[in-house]
Parts: C-alpha cells; structure tokens; sequence
C-alpha cells in the first residue's frame, strides 16, 4: 500500500497562492502545508485538490466554485494544524470535500450556498488517543432557495483523547425548498475518551426539508463476537469494524489510490490507539 506522500507524486504540485482553473482540469492539484491559498473554479470548470498539513501551522483556504462549476477537495491533517477553509458556491455548483484528521488538529469549515440549485456534500472523519484533542466545525449557510447539502462526520477517540464536532446548518429568511442533513456518528474506545457532538440547525424559512442527528457510543460488541467466531483475533475484529465505520467516508474523496493510502493511514492510527 503506497503511502499519502507517494501518491501526491502523481498529482500537480501548487506552489502559488491563489489560483484560477479554466475548464476541466484532469489531473489533480495538491497544496502541502498552506499558509493562505485561493482557488477559483470557472463557470463550467471542474478541479480535484488535495491539501496536506503535515506540520502545526495555521492556514486559511478559500475556494470560489462559479456557476457550473465542480469542485472535490480532500483535506488531510497528519500534525496538529489550524485550518480556515471558506467555500462559495455560486449556482448550480457542486462541491464534494472529503476531511481526515488523523490526530490532534483542528478544522473550521464554512460553506455558502450563494448560487440556486448549489450542491454541497461534507464528509469528515477524525480518530484521536493517547490525550489528543481533535476539533471539527462545519457551519452550512444556505443563503438561497433550491440549495442542497449532506454533511456526515464520524469520530473515535481512544485513551484519554478527546474529539469534537460542531456544527451548524443554517438556512435564510428566503431560503425556500432548501434540502439539508447534518448527521455526526462517533465510537469510544475507552471510558476515559471523550466525543462531544454538537449538530444544529437555524432555519428562518418554512418550506424545507432539514434534519441532523449525533450519537456516541462503543464499539458493536456482537459483531466483534461474531467475527472472532470465525477465527479472527479481537485486535483484527475492532481493526475491520473500524475500518468499516470509516471507510465509507474515506472513500468519498474520489480517488482510489488515495482513499487506499488514507485507509493505510487510519489503519496505522488505530495501532496506536
């Protein structure tokens, strides 16, 4: 299995800090350890964008989708890094964001829907231990009427860990037929782990379609039960179960050989946890 740094060889290096994409860009863009970086998708463009923060800095990330416009980022923290990322959607835009936080760091998404018929699907996942601190926020604005969004995190902490998410899906006075899912699932793996999961709405339109929902728990001890009937060892049994439970938010970042590298990666976490 080839490791995240191995595969970002085959992506497009970006070295400035703001960009514009022009059309369909085929081959995707990576950005490691951004201070400040802009992207602009065109009308009728579309990019993929991996950004890597493999030290603990801060950063912040803008990212304009114009009309018609494609954009799927994965965002990959490997340190403990602050990151800003603000997304505006214009219309008819769709944006797929993919974040995996692997270890202490923290992440503060804003997403506007400022365009009708705008799309916007969030999936995140982080796994901390050993007394890390990992802090996700994903704010949603639905600004304008006929707007879509799906926002999906799971959490595990092990240890003495703790992780969270917050998070806010708002929709406005003339937001009308908005569609909106916030939903947060999270796994302890000890009684000294901590997850606190925060989803909310605020909604100040009345003919929509909005719901959100969190929940903490353990791992399924029936199916690791199960599992271990079948000759695996409990170590293996929680490794697939996790794997499992993650696995198909990872693999919403759109690219094969990456989603191997990041379920590697979490493989590797859970070692250590």
């Amino acid at each position: 299995m080839m490791a995240i740094s191995e595969i970002l060889n085959g992506f497009a290096k970006v070295e400035e800090s703001e960009l514009r994409v022009d059309g369909a860009n085929g081959q995707p863009l990576a950005v490691v350890d951004p201070h400040s970086f802009t992207l602009e998708v065109s009308r009728g463009g579309a990019a993929r964008l991996v950004v890597v923060h493999t030290a603990p800095h801060a950063s912040q990330l803008r990212l304009r989708v114009a009309e018609n416009a494609r954009l799927e980022l994965t965002e990959i923290f490997t340190a403990d890094a602050r990151a800003e990322v603000h997304v505006e959607q214009a219309a008819d835009s769709v944006a797929s964001v993919t974040a995996v936080q692997v270890g202490a760091s923290q992440v503060d998404y804003v997403m506007d829907l400022n365009g009708r018929g705008a799309e916007n699907r969030t999936d995140g996942v982080f796994l901390v231990g050993d007394g890390e601190h990992s802090v996700m926020k994903l704010r949603t604005n639905h600004n304008v009427l006929l707007c879509t969004s799906r926002g999906y995190v799971k959490g595990i902490a092990g240890g003495q860990s703790v992780g969270e998410f917050h998070g806010l899906v708002y929709v406005a006075f003339d937001a009308q037929r908005t569609d909106a899912e916030q939903q947060s699932r999270n796994i302890l793996l000890g009684e000294s782990a901590r997850i606190v999961a925060k989803p909310q709405l605020e909604i100040y339109a009345d003919d929509v379609k909005c719901n959100h929902g969190a929940t903490v728990g353990q791992m399924d001890s029936e199916a690791i039960y199960y599992m271990r009937q079948r000759g695996l060892s409990e170590t293996d049994a929680r490794r697939l179960q996790i794997e499992g439970f993650v696995g198909d938010v990872v693999r919403h970042c759109g690219d094969e050989n990456l989603a191997e590298a990041l379920m590697g990666a979490v493989a590797d976490k859970m070692e250590r946890i």
